[in-house]
């Protein structure tokens, strides 16, 4: 059975190149969410396999969300999407349970590459 895959990010077309990305590679996007208090909401809904979440987003940031996905489940699989220069965003994502983060622009190598090392 393909891998479920939830993808947050406040750009609807990020989200639409990310799922791009990831149906030709044969994963499964259960859900979509615009922020992280609704990344959360969906989590708890669906129980992806992975969490990919952009870090800066309006209301609830993807450090948030992370931190309180972990809460709800300490084996939440969860990849960081940031664009270049927010290192110190990046090390606290890692530091509160991402497996990994991917740049903006995303390189669909990378994608695939990032989400294989995380869930196979």
């Amino acid at each position: 059975m393909a891998k479920t895959i939830l993808i947050v990010d406040d750009a609807a077309f990020m989200r639409m190149m990310i799922k791009d990305i990831l149906t030709k590679n044969g994963y499964n996007v259960v859900g979509e969410a615009e922020n992280g208090g609704k990344a959360v909401e969906k989590y708890k809904e669906l129980s992806p396999d992975l969490v990919i979440m952009d870090i800066t987003m309006p209301e609830v940031d993807g450090i948030q969300a992370l931190k309180e996905i972990k809460q709800y489940n300490a084996d939440s699989q969860i990849i960081m999407c940031s664009a270049m220069g927010q290192q110190a965003m990046v090390i606290e994502a890692i530091q509160a349970g991402a497996k990994d983060f991917i740049v903006k622009p995303f390189q669909a190598d990378r994608v695939i590459e990032a989400v294989k090392k995380v869930i196979g």
